[in-house]
């Protein structure tokens, strides 16, 4: 059994450990995925054309790496060292895209660039308070620019900060604390209107299995 994290940044570089003696290959990267499960749902184009592009949470970074094949200029950030080295070992060839170890909060505190499009897939936002993270989003959105991001759909009731255990990562006498921010889209609406962002879209991508499906908002700030 693996040991226990003691801090959230531990916690996801246990994420999707890599088993086996083969050489681990990278995800396919042949789509933009917002939901999980490849061609279910819309793709970039709800970015619009943007000419950069902000990754909040990018994982093994293959929304990231589509992107930059398609000319945009990519800027990934995750605060997990096991995931950010994986990912630049997926994609070193990959033409304008940079993967940046750091807390989203952290960055973009210190970070004075914006992006044509800032967006998080099952990432950052998720797992972020949005009280913290929407007005820091808000001030690195270039003007007309797309803010969007996608998370599981919540159990009906299970609103605001929900502690995850670490059952899943087979943790299961995990003492470490570790919340995701779950919203209706209702309620994201709300919460992205109180930090100045405007013409919000918040919808539930369903699942093609007809379990719970995907949490999908775009605005501009």
């Amino acid at each position: 059994m693996s040991s226990a994290p003691t801090t959230p940044a531990e916690y996801w570089d246990k994420y999707k450990p890599h088993r086996g003696d083969e050489p681990q290959q990278p995800p396919a990267a042949d789509c933009f995925d917002w939901t999980g499960v490849g061609s279910n749902g819309p793709g970039a184009e709800l970015l619009g054309t943007p000419k950069t592009a902000l990754d909040l949470g990018p994982a093994e970074g293959e929304n990231a790496a589509f992107l930059a094949r398609a000319g945009v200029e990519v800027t990934a950030v995750d605060f997990s060292p096991v995931q950010t080295e994986r990912a630049r070992a997926f994609w070193p060839d990959v033409a304008g895209l940079e993967f940046v170890c750091a807390d989203v909060l952290d960055f973009l505190d210190q970070d004075v660039r914006q992006w044509d499009a800032i967006y998080s897939t099952w990432g950052a936002v998720w797992f972020t308070d949005p009280d913290e993270l929407l007005p820091r989003v808000a001030q690195h959105v270039a003007p007309g620019g797309v803010f969007g991001f996608s998370h599981r759909e919540p159990v009906v009731g299970q609103y605001g900060a929900q502690k995850m255990g670490g059952k899943w990562l087979d943790i299961p006498d995990m003492e470490l604390t570790v919340y995701r921010w779950q919203h209706t889209p209702a309620q994201w609406t709300d919460l992205l209107k109180r930090h100045g962002f405007t013409d919000v879209h918040a919808d539930v991508v369903p699942a093609p299995d007809a379990a719970l499906g995907t949490l999908l908002v775009t605005a501009r700030a």
